[in-house]
Order: C-alpha cells, then sequence, then structure tokens
C-alpha cells in the first residue's frame, strides 16, 4: 500500500494502506463500500453517514488485525537494509523471519504495533471516506465537468484526482500514529518504545515535533499514487466485468476486482513505500541518520548497496496480505451495515 499504505480496496476506493496502507496503502477499503453502495439501490434501508464511517473504520481495524503478522513482516523487510549486512539480508525469508520472532519474541509479537494500527486506522478511514466523496462533489462543480459526465474517460479521471487528494488528507491528519505504528512494529529484541503515549512523548522530546512527521514527503507521494491507481483500476475493471457479466454477484466482483487493483497498487508504489518506512525511522533510538539526501537520493542508495531487488524487500508478504485483506474487510463491513439497518429500523 499501504499508505500503508499503504494496503488498502473494499469500502470505495481502497485501502487508503493501506496501509497501508498506509501499503501499502492499498485496497482494502472501495470495493466492500462500493459493493454495500450497489446493493443498498436495492434495498429500501440505508444506513446514515456517520454509521457508514463507523462501520467503514470498524472493518478496516478488523482486517488490519487478522492480517497484521504480514504487515509486521513487511515492514521488517522493508527497514532490513538500513542496518543489516549484505549476508544476513542474503539469509532474509519469510519463514525464517516469522521463526525468529516466535522463537526471540513470542506469538504475540506478530501483533507488536497493531493496537496504534487500529488506532491510526479508525480516524483514517473516517476521513478518507468522507473527503473522498466531498472531493468528487467538488470537481464535478467545476464548470464543464457535469456537461462531460456521460464521457467513459471523466468519470475515472474524476475518482483518480478524489482518490489521491483523499488519501494525501487522510495521511496528512492521522501521519504521526503511522509512524509510531513504523517505529513500534520495526522493534524487535531491543524495546525504545513502550507504547503509543511514550513514543509520541520520546520522539517529540528528542526530535522534536517536527520529528513526528518523519517521511511525510515520501508518505505523500505514496498514499496518493496508490489509492489513485486503486480506484481508478478497480473501478475500470468492474465495470467492464459488470458490463460483460451482469448477473455475477457484487461480492465476487468487489473481491476479485478490489484484489487485482491493491496488487497493481501495491507493484507500482512499493519502492516510495520502502522509502517511506525507512526516513520513519531515521534518528529512532538516538541512531544516526543514513540517508542524507532526499526521495530520489534514497532510491539511488538502495539499488547501489542493495541492488534493484532492495528496492521490492518486503513485497511477497505484501502481496499475500492483500486478498485476505480485502475479504474480511468486506464480511466485516456487510455485517455492520446489515446490523446498524436492523437497528434502525427498529427504532
Amino acid at each position: 500500500m499501504q499508505t500503508e499504505a499503504r494496503v488498502g480496496v473494499v469500502v470505495e476506493g481502497g485501502q487508503r494502506g493501506i496501509g497501508s496502507g498506509h501499503g501499502s496503502l492499498a485496497a482494502v477499503d472501495g470495493a466492500a463500500r462500493k459493493c454495500s453502495q450497489n446493493r443498498q439501490q436495492q434495498q429500501p434501508s440505508q444506513i446514515g453517514m456517520v454509521s457508514q464511517l463507523l462501520a467503514g473504520g470498524v472493518a478496516g481495524a478488523v482486517s488490519k488485525t487478522c492480517t497484521a503478522p504480514l504487515a509486521r513482516l513487511t515492514i521488517l523487510f522493508q527497514v532490513q537494509g538500513m542496518h543489516s549486512d549484505f549476508a544476513t539480508l542474503k539469509k532474509a525469508s519469510i519463514w525464517h523471519e516469522a521463526s525468529r520472532i516466535a522463537r526471540e519474541e513470542g506469538f504475540r509479537a506478530f501483533w507488536k504495533g497493531n493496537l496504534v494500527t487500529i488506532a491510526h486506522r479508525l480516524p483514517y478511514s473516517s476521513v478518507n471516506f468522507y473527503t473522498y466523496e466531498q472531493y468528487k462533489k467538488l470537481l464535478h462543480m467545476i464548470p464543464g465537468v457535469e456537461s462531460y459526465g456521460k464521457n467513459m474517460s471523466t468519470e475515472p479521471c474524476i475518482q483518480f484526482v478524489s482518490g489521491g487528494l483523499a488519501g494525501m488528507t487522510a495521511a496528512t491528519a492521522t501521519y504521526p500514529l503511522d509512524l509510531v505504528r513504523t517505529r513500534l512494529a520495526a522493534q524487535t529484541n531491543v524495546v525504545y518504545y513502550r507504547g503509543i503515549w511514550h513514543a509520541l512523548g520520546t520522539i517529540s522530546r528528542e526530535e522534536g515535533l517536527l520529528g513526528l512527521y518523519k517521511g511525510l514527503g515520501p508518505t505523500l507521494l505514496t498514499v496518493c499514487p496508490s489509492i489513485a491507481i486503486s480506484f481508478s483500476v478497480y473501478e475500470t475493471l468492474r465495470s467492464s466485468w459488470q458490463s460483460h457479466r451482469p448477473h455475477d454477484s457484487y461480492a465476487a466482483v468487489s473481491l476479485a476486482c478490489g484484489s487485482l487493483s491493491g496488487i497493481a497498487s501495491s507493484t507500482v508504489t512499493f519502492p516510495l513505500d520502502l522509502v517511506r518506512r525507512r526516513k520513519q525511522l531515521e534518528g529512532a533510538g538516538g541512531r544516526a541518520r543514513i540517508y542524507q539526501t532526499g526521495i530520489f537520493g534514497t532510491l539511488k542508495h538502495i539499488v547501489r548497496n542493495e541492488g534493484f531487488r532492495g528496492l521490492y524487500r518486503g513485497i511477497l508478504p505484501e502481496y499475500y496480505k492483500v486478498v485476505p485483506g480485502i475479504g474480511i474487510c468486506f464480511m466485516t463491513y456487510e455485517t455492520l451495515r446489515r446490523l446498524l439497518v436492523d437497528i434502525a429500523s427498529n427504532l
């Protein structure tokens, strides 16, 4: 993602990587919400905006919790090149790293940093959900856009821009929590940060308030295209699918298109997401800075020292969590939506 991100498209437009999310930020929220919206058009009862935000946030939190072990493995692989020698990097594998975590840190360590992930996820999902709809409305108000509303190329463009702007807004609003999540998840045997509040206080005291926004530049560069690609790929695939097979179930279409859009966005933006993670860890625990240049300088440094494959270190666990993350998010969102519809109808 995903962003995250940075992983996110099952509740309309992308994980928003989430997380992704922000890792990959990137295909876990949109498909479910879009599928739910299509179903709601056929049902008399609908839930309000607040209920949709609540359902979307909870669905994202449940999905993140279930895929947390893979998310932590992704982060650990992404940051390995910062302080590991070449021999250690050559031995790295998913099974080797998972065995090390279980042996040295305990089974619960697979969920290290998950609490802050949930704390980050709920406001991130809500801001992303709301601002995406608002940006779409604003773009439709631009003179000349409405007159071309039936043009096949207009709506995907609006979705692309709205998704990117919504992702940037949500990422900026919740960024300190995303940074803390990375630092907690990257801790192995030596524990420097004891929790969310301790991490926030320690970073503010040792690195200043701006330290809470380290890596914001590559984060925005990652989140925006990740979510935009998720939105546009999802919508394009869904429209094409439904035009050729209109009677297929919304669930199957949403899950398939959401998975493919998540994989596409993760593949394109993963090198930037890797830079984001490493920038977030710069200076953590009093360590010296490694990357003295900007984003492109950091990319060159990684390629020079780790090879081109170094830019995709951790991509496999990122891929593995896309499909289950989307499925869990979709099922949770649909269950909560139906529950809220039943509660509203009984009031």
